[in-house]
């Protein structure tokens, strides 16, 4: 009962957030250097992870980096500073700058890691208490589907490692979504590794990787 308790915690922290984020358009899922952006008449400092909405306004020096994946029709766009663009509705319109390099996500992939700031939220209350996360965790019985959608997810996961850079950690975000969906703990330990090995310095990982370690440890 108590297990049940915390999945419908977590489902209604997930399901409140994209009830707010009914206007976010995109995701930055890769930032380098001091990128600042405008959004209704505010100007902010851009942060990883961090939703974007259309019309939002960027400004990328120069040495700095800006990714941003579309989560309508999963275009990427990775830019190297100095430019600046504004958010569309499923690409961006860029004012200045060298052009991006542009990619396609395969489909359902910006979807899942979407979720990956309520993701990482979730994490930090575990961590914090907020969530009770110590104790190990019983192995998850997944129905066909279910074990049908893991098995796609982890060939999906495949497929995108092979072209990813060595710090990219997309592929990575969009298993670790995958298997939180199905509170497949145990699994998710060679995820958040990798992700660590591959972006050590990385606070909101170390955040997923304590989570992780905290659902999988032993009282």
């Amino acid at each position: 009962m108590i297990n049940v308790v915390r999945v419908l915690g977590l489902a209604t922290i997930l399901a409140a957030a994209s009830a707010l984020a009914a206007e976010d358009v995109g995701l930055i899922n890769q930032l380098n250097g001091d990128v600042s952006y405008t959004s209704g008449g505010a100007s902010s400092k851009a942060k990883a992870f961090m939703k974007v909405r259309q019309g939002d306004r960027f400004s990328v020096p120069a040495g700095a980096q800006l990714r941003i994946v579309y989560f309508d029709g999963g275009r990427q766009e990775a830019y190297s500073g100095p430019a600046t663009l504004t958010a569309g509705a499923k690409e961006s319109k860029q004012q200045s700058g060298a052009q991006p390099q542009v990619s396609t996500l395969p489909a359902g992939v910006p979807q899942k890691i979407a979720q990956t700031p309520e993701l990482v939220q979730i994490a930090r209350l575990g961590r914090s208490g907020g969530v009770q996360v110590r104790g190990a965790q019983q192995e998850q019985r997944l129905s066909p589907q279910a074990q049908a959608e893991v098995r796609q997810a982890r060939q999906t996961y495949e497929q995108m490692r092979k072209t990813a850079a060595a710090n990219d950690i997309v592929p990575e975000q969009y298993l670790y979504a995958v298997l939180q969906d199905h509170l497949l703990y145990g699994d998710m330990v060679a995820v958040v590794t990798e992700m660590q090995k591959r972006q050590p310095a990385n606070p909101d990982v170390a955040v997923m990787a304590e989570y992780v370690k905290n659902k999988t440890e032993a009282k």
